[in-house]
C-alpha cells in the first residue's frame, strides 16, 4: 500500500514506510475492507484505528504498554490499549491498573477510563492486534497485525534509546525478544486482569518507570493527569 494513503502521523509514517508498503499490510487492508463490505462490525472505528500512533508521535515516545487486542463491545475501543472513552464504564483490568497506581505513586483514581493524556505525554498504548470484530475477542489475531506491530516494537527498540517497555501478562512478555535490553528498560508482571488473582499488584512499574526516566534526564510521566 502507498504509505501516503494511510492516515497515520508523519513521524510514524516515515519510520514504518517499509511495513506500510508491504504485502502483509495490503492483505490486512483487503481483509478489513471485505469484512466491512460483508456487513461485519469492526472496532475501533476507522478514524481511531491508528490513534496510538497519532496520539504519541515517534520522537515523543518514552514508554510502551502492550495490550492484546481492542475491546469488542460497542463504543469501547478507541485505539489505545486498556483505554475507553470517558462515558464508558471503566473495565476491570483498568480498575486494577488504577489500584496499582494508587499504591505505587500519588494517584487519585478517576471516574473514567480515558488514558489519552498519558498518550500525549509519550506513553505509547499499543495493541498487538489493531482491530477486532464485534463481540469476537481475538478474532483478528491471524490477519497480519502481529507482523506489523512486531515490526513497530522492533523499530522502537532499534531507532530509540532509554524507552521503558511495560509487559503485562504472558502475551506481552512474548514480545521481549524484539527489544534490545541493553538500550531499554523492560519491566514484566502478571496481567492486570482480575483473572490473574491479584498477581499484578505491587509491581511498582509506574514509580520505576519515572525513576528510570529521571535518571536519564527525561521528563517523567504525570500518571495523575487523567
Amino acid at each position: 500500500m502507498d504509505p501516503n494513503k494511510v492516515h497515520i502521523e508523519a513521524s510514524w509514517k516515515e519510520v514504518l514506510a517499509d511495513s506500510i508498503a508491504s504485502e502483509n499490510f495490503d492483505k490486512i487492508v483487503h481483509f478489513l475492507k471485505s469484512e466491512k463490505s460483508a456487513g461485519k462490525i469492526i472496532y475501533p472505528p476507522g478514524p481511531l484505528l491508528f490513534n496510538a500512533f497519532n496520539s504519541t508521535p515517534f520522537p515523543k515516545l518514552k514508554v510502551v504498554i502492550i495490550g492484546q487486542d481492542p475491546y469488542h463491545n460497542p463504543n469501547e475501543a478507541m485505539g489505545l490499549c486498556f483505554s475507553v472513552p470517558r462515558e464508558i464504564r471503566v473495565p476491570p483490568s483498568l480498575k486494577n491498573i488504577y489500584k496499582e497506581l494508587a499504591q505505587d505513586v500519588h494517584f487519585d483514581i478517576p471516574s473514567h477510563g480515558d488514558l489519552s493524556s498519558w498518550a500525549e505525554q509519550g506513553v505509547f498504548l499499543l495493541n498487538a492486534m489493531l482491530t477486532v470484530e464485534h463481540k469476537k475477542p481475538a478474532s483478528h489475531r491471524k490477519i497480519g497485525w502481529q507482523a506489523f506491530t512486531d515490526a513497530v516494537i522492533k523499530t522502537i527498540s532499534d531507532k530509540k534509546e532509554n524507552v521503558v517497555f511495560l509487559l503485562w501478562g504472558n502475551f506481552a512478555k512474548s514480545k521481549r525478544g524484539l527489544i534490545d535490553t541493553e538500550k531499554h528498560l523492560v519491566l514484566e508482571s502478571a496481567h492486570p486482569s482480575p483473572l490473574a488473582g491479584g498477581a499484578f499488584f505491587n509491581n511498582n512499574h509506574f514509580s520505576n518507570t519515572n525513576r528510570f526516566l529521571k535518571e536519564r534526564g527525561l521528563e517523567q510521566i504525570n500518571w495523575n493527569s487523567l
